[in-house]
């Protein structure tokens, strides 16, 4: 390493990426600590944030299988690194669209306003995937869906939209207020996990012509799998803002289309208007859709009246479509997050203690499935939309927002997240 320091004139400066299996993490810090201390004087010429760095380091996820872990994890950094000098990667946080939405929700008075629990009645936030488990049984069967997307993603989407406006854009601020959300969730009774939380497996099922098979019928996944390929949690967020309002996330293998998508579903009008004839019209309820991935833009659904004679209402959509509008495609995620971290900006990575209160929120769904193996797992045919039991979930405020529209199994695949080795 010093050789080469000397030989592309580096000066030190340097920047590590575990990009690798989680159970090398430790041994790999370690080493770094031995090979060249990080602690001490230190420069990084071209850092932001923090002028006096020399060395930093990427970790990838999962950031432990645990809360315990985690917490390991981030006391072994500490001896190595200083806090400043971690950047622990989510590459959902480096998409544009998600990026957008802080700027959609903060320069715009128009919506502000209304983003709170007098005007909104719940928030569905969905990733789905329409591939299965394909050659990485060896680590999914371990992980599942409920660790491997809901508490290293979706939570963290989750703390984009129910964040308080942040002081500055600086990432010390932002991350303040995003940890401040993770913080507030109302803590999981292991009573209450078969009521808020919901587990399912993908089966054998024919797309486009082609079987495509179960999970259990995968390279390599046990015939008895209890893993959660589908996973939904209904949570919510006590404090002044958000009180009451149930946030449903949910994620899954082997569904109908590739979406990423946070929607936004306002009360409904507090007046029914009444035709003519006497008959009702019940207007429907306004709903902001956020698309992360693919179609990334932003769409909003109001009434309006149809015309002609009498007054019929009909549902109108408004679409902000990204790359039609700036005329660009948006930024890969892991460019953008990778020239932050040569520049020390970690406004797009997440601090240690948003780690830990992501774990917090998931270990009792994580404890309660553990002890109770295959408990509730339900069966969703692949191509669908997940099992009925989502659909019971939030049923009182649903239902999901599930595009019609399906998506070829032989769609272009996407680019490899790195943090999941074959």
């Amino acid at each position: 390493m010093c050789q080469q320091q000397v030989a592309h004139d580096t000066g030190g400066e340097i920047l590590f990426y575990l990009s690798v299996g989680p159970e090398l993490y430790e041994s790999i810090i370690q080493n770094i600590g031995a090979i060249q201390p990080n602690k001490g004087p230190r420069r990084w010429c071209s850092a932001e944030s923090n002028p006096a760095a020399r060395q930093r380091i990427i970790v990838e996820k999962p950031f432990g299988r645990d809360l315990q872990s985690a917490e390991h994890l981030n006391r072994v950094l500490g001896r190595v690194f200083d806090d400043d000098d971690v950047f622990r990667i989510d590459h959902y946080l480096g998409k544009e669209t998600v990026q957008n939405l802080l700027v959609f929700r903060f320069a715009n008075l128009l919506f502000e306003p209304l983003w709170n629990r007098l005007y909104i009645d719940h928030v569905q936030i969905t990733a789905a995937e329409t591939v299965g488990v394909g050659n990485r049984a060896a680590y999914y069967d371990s992980a599942g869906a409920m660790r491997d997307m809901i508490q290293s993603h979706l939570l963290q989407l989750m703390a984009v939209v129910a964040m308080e406006p942040p002081n500055s854009f600086r990432a010390s601020d932002l991350r303040s207020e995003q940890r401040h959300v993770l913080e507030a969730v109302r803590p999981i009774a292991l009573d209450e996990v078969p009521r808020l939380a919901v587990r399912a497996q993908y089966t054998r099922a024919q797309i486009d012509g082609a079987v495509v098979p179960g999970y259990r019928e995968e390279p390599g996944v046990p015939a008895n799998s209890s893993c959660d390929t589908f996973a939904a949690l209904k949570i919510f967020i006590d404090n002044w803002r958000w009180e009451g309002v149930p946030f449903f996330l949910r994620t899954g293998k082997c569904m109908r289309r590739k979406l990423t998508q946070f929607v936004i579903n306002f009360k409904p009008a507090p007046h029914l208007f009444r035709n003519v004839d006497g008959g009702e019209i019940r207007p429907s309820p306004n709903r902001l859709v956020v698309n992360v991935q693919p179609d990334e833009g932003i769409s909003l659904r109001f009434e309006g009246k149809v015309p002609g004679l009498g007054l019929h209402i009909q549902s109108a959509v408004l679409d902000f479509d990204y790359r039609q509008q700036f005329k660009a495609e948006p930024f890969e995620a892991y460019a953008t997050l990778l020239l932050d971290a040569i520049r020390g900006n970690q406004s797009l990575y997440k601090d240690r203690h948003e780690i830990e209160a992501a774990w917090r929120i998931v270990m009792p769904v994580l404890d309660y499935w553990q002890g109770h193996p295959g408990q509730g797992l339900a069966p969703y045919p692949a191509g669908s939309w997940g099992p009925a039991a989502a659909d019971e979930l939030i049923k009182p405020h649903g239902p999901w927002r599930n595009p019609e529209t399906t998506v070829s199994r032989t769609e272009p695949a996407a680019p490899p997240d790195f943090d999941l080795p074959a």
